[in-house]
């Protein structure tokens, strides 16, 4: 895998980021795109290192993902999970007969005393991935969603709960402890980095514990490249998973809005569905630059298609 500094580099959580990503990937070379992911979900299971975020932008550039899902491996088969189920063992999380060898193996790796980044690095290149795939630490943080029900552990919340409980709040355990991996930080100080893109995944449990590491956020500000962002919220909805129902259990408005709010202090450019166009001119005043168009990524080449859309608005950014 190459060590090069990258020209884009993109905050991202899991299926829904990883579809831009993946439309990133066919119009920035390999070694010129670095994807931060995070990996405040990951979690133990079974005795294994399970790494969601990490895994499903890894399958979908390697074109090996799920198209159905949009999580976990094409093909794959339940055998382990029927066979642990008829023995009691929990089976509310599922592991494909395929995808569980790779949760064995980075176990192993990590166990044996190897990083995180540079078995994802590893892993990636195996599947034939040239994008940098970068964890946003090597350090374990674990995201935590406070309920009226009490605080769950995050798949818990998300898989085995399926989201019900009503959300209060989040934190990320061991975050004080945690560093943003070096690679980051060395990309967003270097000035030939031309745009940094917030992936339209969960800002909340997705893209905060990003933000949260020490010294990411100045890094960011501190950055000469623009950060641009996509709204996850179209037409008052979430495009993929919890986003809506977390904002307003939280009693933010579930618009386009107040998603730039929450990255307020951060955004030169932020893209607006064209479904949520009326919405413009109140985007305007709480960032510089807008850009309207269709967000939906239905299919490849509406993936690329909003790439090239959030390219352009960096550069109109730098431009200005």
């Amino acid at each position: 895998m190459s060590q090069a500094s990258p020209r884009v580099l993109a905050l991202c959580g899991g299926v829904g980021g990883a579809k831009l990503v993946l439309g990133l990937s066919h119009i920035v070379a390999g070694e010129d795109l670095m994807v931060v992911v995070n990996t405040g979900d990951d979690f133990d299971h079974l005795g294994l290192r399970v790494c969601p975020d990490i895994d499903t932008v890894s399958y979908t550039l390697a074109g090996v993902v799920n198209p159905e899902t949009g999580w976990g491996r094409a093909g794959e088969t339940g055998e382990f999970m029927a066979a642990l189920a008829s023995l009691g063992g929990e089976d509310w999380f599922f592991l494909g007969d395929r995808d569980l060898a790779l949760h064995v193996e980075r176990t192993r790796r990590l166990r044996d005393g190897e990083t995180l980044s540079d078995i994802t690095a590893d892993f990636a290149c195996r599947l034939g991935v040239t994008v940098n795939i970068v964890p946003m630490s090597d350090d374990p943080v674990a995201t935590k969603v406070a309920t009226k029900e009490g605080e769950l552990a995050f798949q818990h919340y998300f898989v085995r709960e399926r989201c019900q409980p009503a959300v209060t709040g989040f934190r990320f355990q061991g975050i004080d402890r945690a560093s943003p991996h070096s690679r980051i930080v060395e990309a967003l100080q270097n000035p030939a980095l031309e745009a940094v893109v917030i992936c339209p995944s969960n800002p909340f449990v997705s893209i905060d514990p990003i933000l949260a590491l020490p010294g990411l956020r100045e890094a960011l500000t501190r950055c000469t490249a623009p950060v641009v962002a996509i709204s996850p919220i179209v037409g008052g909805a979430a495009v993929k998973g919890p986003t809506a129902k977390m904002m307003a259990e939280l009693n933010v408005a579930v618009t386009p809005a107040a998603v730039v709010t929450h990255y307020a202090g951060l955004l030169e450019g932020f893209v607006l569905d064209e479904r949520d166009a009326a919405c413009k001119r109140t985007i305007e005043r709480l960032v510089p630059h807008v850009s309207i168009g269709d967000t939906l990524m239905v299919n490849l080449d509406r993936k690329i298609a909003l790439a090239e859309q959030v390219l352009a608005l960096a550069g109109r950014c730098v431009a200005a």
